[in-house]
């Protein structure tokens, strides 16, 4: 039976130092994401207050905190979040594109999909849709910045986050 080597100084630095970066990369993420991720309360916390930290020795000093938090933490449910988090959600991201497609429609004039995306999200106000519709047209014709067009986008994503 052969007993296994204590780890080197060395090693013990090298792994610490990945979790610091995990951590540090962890201190990346938005609030809400860091808040869908499962986390011990601790190090949920320490990374909120990271991202009210903006420069410093005292932003080092919160990130040193969380790599010390990470070592008594398993990393590999918290990279494998990381990894989906980095790759995308492809389901998000075809809602997002159909999202576009509704806005840039609506304002090139195809007035059915009004009704369609009305019998799709029941309880709807009509009148609203139209008159977002409405301005984000005269904004394009006008050759005006895209504000209509974003607060158009932003209704259509909120009716699609209700269902």
């Amino acid at each position: 039976m052969a007993e296994t080597e204590p780890k080197s100084k060395s090693q013990i630095k090298r792994e610490m130092l990945a979790l610091q970066a995990l951590g540090e990369r962890l201190g990346e993420l938005s609030s809400d994401q860091i808040k869908k991720i499962e986390l011990p309360l601790e190090l949920r916390e320490a990374l909120l207050t990271c991202k009210t930290i903006r420069k410093g020795e005292a932003r080092r000093r919160q990130l040193q905190y969380i790599g010390a938090l990470m070592r008594e933490t398993d990393p590999e449910p918290i990279q494998k979040a990381l990894d989906a988090i980095d790759s995308g959600d492809p389901q998000g991201e075809l809602q997002f594109k159909e999202l576009e497609r509704w806005r840039d429609k609506l304002i090139d004039g195809h007035d059915d999909l009004v009704n369609e995306i009305l019998n799709r999200f029941p309880g709807t106000d009509r009148q609203t849709l139209r008159q977002l519709v409405l301005n984000a047209r005269k904004e394009q014709e006008g050759q005006k910045p895209p504000k209509a067009s974003r607060v158009l986008f932003r209704f259509l994503r909120g009716l699609s986050k209700r269902v």
